[in-house]
């Protein structure tokens, strides 16, 4: 098959790509802008290519806003999935100016989702987020939970999902499956490639950019909330499981199985001051960390319920592991 990912210069992208390359053999075609990823990300996938299979990626580096010129490329190739990644992603960012984020996350993406019909590719795999369900009643959400977002992010992947949902209902040829992330973190179980945002607020990245001195200081932003120590409580997952989930969903598609919605997770939670006291032991540095106001869009608690995707999918994480998912992260800062 031909597979389209946009965004595979980036964090989970690459992670993806990765897997593509080692688990199948498919042919891999990029669009990436570059703007928060590397190309030394894709050299180094290409280098994992060259290891494990005769080949490349076709990479274009092109913005997804730039519709002439993606449609182009579609008109030059047979794409039979697009897995789609690239996204504004930074919640405060969004609340800030959040018509970036309409732009980027939404139009961009009803776009794609148009070329994808009009060049006749069968299946498409969205990139969506926990941040759908806003500040749930529920302790853990399912699929089922009711969509609340409250940030611009959150709200601009709830619509971006509704396109891709009312275009597949109008087009019987054309299938998706949504995954809903929860919070990502950790590299490469091998070290290759990991998350190298320029300006990351992801918890676990900032608190191994601290433990090596990267950063003179990390921040707690908000510890009065509902929750036993007062500070927010994640479902935090290893990327390379996220990145299994999408090899998951491709199948599933391959297979002939109707558009879904999954939830990709471990279920269960860790606190701020439970992810930095993790970091400091792994680390073995009691680096610095202060106390800070909330920020704007952030709810209390947000734990997956992941019954659905091991079920449908038969997905099986691996790394389900506090401890290895702060190891890789800081092994990875310390080749930055």
């Amino acid at each position: 098959m031909n597979i389209l990912v946009t965004g595979a210069a980036g964090y989970i992208g690459s992670h993806v790509v990765k897997q593509l390359i080692e688990e199948t053999d498919h042919s891999i075609f990029v669009i990436d802008n570059l703007s928060t990823g590397h190309q030394k990300t894709i050299d180094k996938l290409n280098d994992i290519f060259q290891q494990t299979r005769d080949g490349e990626i076709t990479f274009y580096r092109e913005d997804l806003k730039n519709f002439e010129v993606i449609e182009k490329i579609f008109k030059n190739n047979s794409f039979d999935a697009v897995i789609h990644f690239a996204a504004s992603i930074v919640v405060p960012e969004s609340v800030e100016n959040p018509l970036k984020y309409y732009m980027n996350n939404t139009v961009n993406t009803t776009h794609l989702i148009k070329l994808c019909n009009d060049y006749n590719v069968k299946h498409f795999i969205f990139s969506s987020t926990a941040a759908v369900y806003g500040e749930p009643i529920e302790s853990q959400v399912t699929e089922e939970t009711q969509t609340e977002p409250i940030n611009p992010y959150g709200r601009t992947k709830l619509m971006s999902e509704m396109v891709l949902k009312d275009a597949s209902c109008a087009n019987d040829a054309f299938s998706h499956v949504i995954l809903r992330y929860f919070n990502v973190a950790g590299a490469d179980i091998h070290n290759r490639i990991g998350q190298s945002f320029p300006n990351a607020t992801h918890l676990i990245k900032v608190s191994a950019q601290t433990a090596i001195g990267t950063r003179e200081k990390m921040m707690i932003f908000g510890e009065d909330y509902n929750t036993p120590d007062g500070t927010c409580i994640r479902d935090y997952i290893h990327v390379d499981d996220l990145a299994s989930a999408h090899l998951k969903a491709l199948a599933y598609l391959e297979q002939g199985n109707k558009s879904n919605v999954f939830n990709v997770g471990y279920g269960h939670g860790f606190s701020v001051k439970e992810v930095i006291a993790t970091m400091k032991k792994v680390s073995g540095v009691d680096f610095r960390v202060d106390s800070a106001p909330k920020r704007a869009g952030d709810p209390a608690v947000l734990i997956s319920n992941n019954e659905k995707v091991k079920q449908v999918l038969s997905w099986k994480p691996k790394h389900d592991d506090l401890d290895v998912i702060c190891m890789t992260a800081l092994a990875w800062e310390k080749t930055i």
